[in-house]
């Protein structure tokens, strides 16, 4: 009797031990990257110095509030513009941006302007050809004065209607951040 009983509990341990080790197990999750600084760099392509927008929240969501540095941009002028993307939560600094660029596929950036003057456009793309946002051409017209609010998305629907042009209305995806901006030509 001693016997089969040794053998009821090692059979039993045999099988929660082999249940335990299911190939079902679920895919690790590619977790969201934790921005705490947004810096959009525009320098005119005639030369001269460059017009930095920056967000950062170094303490994330819910405590101070967070330090946003507008931009006045000159009328009539165009301008090579790049994003930066850090957590300086960290240290060292993490460059979240080095990130993007290698995922490219899975992000883009959508710029809104209520600023009647100013237009914004894609400089780069993915290795589908779709616009990525992390470098774009951006031209100044008359003198006004708005918003600009920069969006990133992850995992947007880049064929979608429109969204190849700028339009986030049909982009789908989830925001990993958006700033706005206020912009002043002159």
């Amino acid at each position: 009797m001693k016997g089969l009983h040794f053998l009821s509990i090692a059979l039993l341990g045999i099988i929660l031990t082999v249940s335990s080790c299911s190939v079902d197990e679920p895919l690790p999750v590619n977790e969201e990257e934790v921005i705490t600084t947004l810096r959009y760099v525009l320098t005119p392509t005639g030369g001269g110095d460059a017009v930095i927008f920056e967000f950062q929240d170094l303490d994330g969501d819910g405590g101070d509030d967070p330090i946003i540095t507008n931009g006045t941009l000159a009328a009539n002028t165009a301008y090579s513009g790049s994003i930066e993307l850090l957590n300086e939560a960290e240290s060292p600094v993490e460059d979240i941006t080095v990130e993007i660029r290698a995922e490219a596929e899975a992000h883009q950036f959508f710029y809104a302007t209520t600023a009647t003057d100013l237009t914004i456009g894609y400089n780069d793309a993915d290795a589908n050809n779709q616009p990525i946002g992390l470098e774009t051409a951006v031209n100044t017209g008359a003198a006004t004065t708005g918003t600009l609010t920069i969006t990133l998305r992850h995992e947007p629907l880049k064929s979608s209607d429109n969204v190849a042009n700028g339009d986030i209305t049909n982009a789908g995806g989830e925001t990993d951040i958006e700033v706005t901006f206020d912009v002043t030509i002159q």
